[in-house]
């Protein structure tokens, strides 16, 4: 749920909101009572870049697949 917060308060209550945005609110500024802007966490565009790394990976690996490495070991000595 969105609050709604009008842009003189906003403006003062910056840091505040920024606060409360990284827990997790988001507000709605308004400029006499007309919504303008949306402010919101940023985690959206995170896991974007994460799906798109994961994408470039997965393209890179069936272009140029690996021969005759065992992704599995190397995984495992890092464990020990």
């Amino acid at each position: 749920m969105k609050i709604e917060i009008d842009s003189f308060e906003a403006k003062t209550k910056l840091l505040e909101l920024l606060r409360q945005v990284k827990t997790g609110k988001s507000f709605t500024i308004t400029n006499r009572g007309e919504a303008v802007a949306d402010l919101v966490s940023s985690v959206g565009a995170k896991v974007k870049d994460k799906v798109a790394a994961a994408e470039r990976l997965k393209a890179f690996m069936l272009a140029d697949p690996l021969r005759g490495v065992n992704i599995k070991a190397l995984i495992e000595e890092k464990r020990a």
